[in-house]
């Protein structure tokens, strides 16, 4: 008689509804995912524009942090950044690309198909 863990004597058979929640955890957007870049791209979503001290602040983040994810998302095309003074301060502000909205959506979708997944399961 072949012996069992516990852990396979109570493990749940994989069914045909929990392949393809895992395949689309599987095919989630890394660069959104993490949580400081979807918090930018979720506040930028909602705003038209928004600052990086603006950012900072909502995120509660550092500038160094903040500055990491940001140039992540704009290398990736999701966010544009425009550099400039309003009279002898520098300020930095950013906004949604289209691309970087699509992107957002799909991400939206994944989440929302894979809680149903979960709660259907």
């Amino acid at each position: 008689m072949a012996r069992h863990s516990k852990a396979e004597a109570h493990a749940k058979p994989q069914t045909s509804r929990s392949r393809p929640a895992q395949s689309r955890a599987a095919n989630l957007d890394r660069l959104i995912h993490e949580p400081i870049r979807l918090g930018i791209v979720s506040a930028l979503a909602v705003n038209t524009t928004m600052t990086f001290n603006e950012l900072k602040e909502l995120l509660k983040t550092t500038d160094g942090n903040l500055s990491v994810h940001a140039r992540k998302l704009e290398e990736g095309q999701y966010v544009s950044c425009d550099k400039f003074f309003e009279g002898r301060v520098p300020r930095t502000e950013y906004k949604l690309t289209a691309a970087g909205r699509r992107a957002l959506e799909t991400y939206l979708d994944h989440m929302e198909a894979l809680i149903r997944a979960t709660r259907d399961s």
